[in-house]
């Protein structure tokens, strides 16, 4: 933990402080924002509250009194509740607005994690609560430059893999030779061993026709189709390299088995990438122009593009997520839809664009490029974006 960069980042937010809480191992942000083993064996309620300005002050149970001694500060040990409302009443007496793990209206359940009895607590205490999303942004979605160097590694491998994945599709099919989807699957997760990557036992997503018209389909050996001429291909695949530091990679493909894919298959292709596109396009308008940038506007102008086409009840998802060390990282999702993310995008961030189309029974597209936003506010796209379908 940097406690200076935390004490200057609570300053420039405009707030009196930065009250963290855990009980059972509830936050495993503040854990990894603290520096603190996530994996210790907590019992009992500890807080740890960081002011603006001056030294931070540690509040925990006399039954596990020394658990987060590694912190600095000054420490406080209560026994009974009375004592731990009394205590947090003090720590906080010159404080009236901080940033807990919580977020209004649960519109950032990702960050929302202290439950509703701690925060009336808090706030009986005449203490405003606002959102610590920003500031978990911060120490938990800015990559360095290392992490974006491993980011871009894994990209150029999955990249590779992507495309001797429809190869080997193209080949079998060719031959005609039967290869299943839960096959094409295991393929990739084995060439990502051999490339010396990791998708952390969440394997790819390999579909056809209709199955990926559920976006998170999971192939297995019981229920994968045999891939055949005249269908329509979905493949998702994500991984990053085996160290601490490295950030994920994550794209998907659409293709067809043949030479004439249907009118329909082709309209929802070219919306995707349209809206794919304007959400693009959108975000580099708003850098180049020294604008704010929030994850719902942009989610709003890709969904504008597919609902101008009538398509708009069948994207049925966020447009992109944060990546992160997790594939699904703690910073702004581009998302008005299932939340309303009202995080800021910011240099040093990475996160997918990926709108779809999911006709269920039918048949469904997806387009997924990574962006990542550079210390001097260039919004790069690492690797191809499809703009044909692959035809095979």
């Amino acid at each position: 933990m940097n406690l200076t960069n935390i004490q200057n980042e609570i300053r420039r937010q405009k707030l009196d402080g930065w009250l963290f809480y855990d009980f059972h191992n509830r936050d495993k942000m503040a854990y990894h924002i603290l520096g603190l083993n996530p994996n210790m064996f907590v019992t009992r309620r500890w807080y740890y509250f960081i002011p603006a300005k001056g030294i931070p002050t540690k509040l925990v149970s006399a039954v596990e009194a020394t658990k987060i001694d590694a912190l600095p500060g000054e420490k406080i040990v209560y026994r009974s509740w009375e004592q731990q409302h009394r205590h947090l009443r003090e720590i906080l007496q010159s404080s009236r607005h901080i940033a807990m793990q919580y977020s209004p209206k649960n519109n950032i359940p990702y960050v929302s994690v202290v439950d509703g009895g701690t925060v009336e607590l808090i706030r009986s205490f005449g203490v405003e609560i606002v959102s610590s999303a920003n500031l978990v942004q911060v120490f938990e979605a800015i990559i360095d430059q290392e992490g974006y160097q491993s980011h871009l590694r894994a990209g150029k491998k999955i990249q590779k893999i992507k495309d001797e994945t429809f190869a080997l599709i193209g080949e079998r099919i060719k031959n005609r030779k039967t290869v299943t989807e839960y096959e094409v699957q295991q393929f990739i997760v084995r060439r990502f061993a051999e490339e010396d990557l990791t998708d952390d036992d969440e394997h790819p997503i390999v579909g056809v026709n209709e199955h990926p018209a559920d976006p998170h389909f999971e192939p297995t050996a019981a229920n994968a189709y045999a891939i055949k001429p005249g269908d329509t291909l979905l493949i998702d695949l994500w991984a990053r390299e085996k160290t601490e530091m490295a950030i994920y990679y994550d794209i998907t493909w659409c293709g067809y088995i043949g030479s004439d894919p249907p009118a329909k298959y082709v309209e929802i292709f070219k919306t995707v990438v349209q809206a794919r596109n304007a959400a693009r396009d959108f975000i580099r308008k708003k850098f180049a122009a020294k604008e704010t940038c929030y994850g719902y506007e942009v989610d709003d102008v890709c969904r504008k593009v597919v609902a101008d086409a009538g398509y708009d009840d069948y994207f049925v998802h966020r447009t992109g997520h944060s990546i992160g060390h997790v594939v699904h990282g703690n910073g702004v999702n581009i998302d008005n839809l299932e939340t309303k993310d009202e995080r800021e995008l910011v240099p040093g961030i990475c996160f997918s664009i990926e709108p779809g189309i999911y006709l269920p029974g039918e048949m469904a597209v997806r387009s997924e490029i990574n962006v990542f936003i550079t210390k001097n506010r260039q919004v790069v796209v690492a690797g191809n974006e499809q703009e044909k379908l692959i035809l095979l």
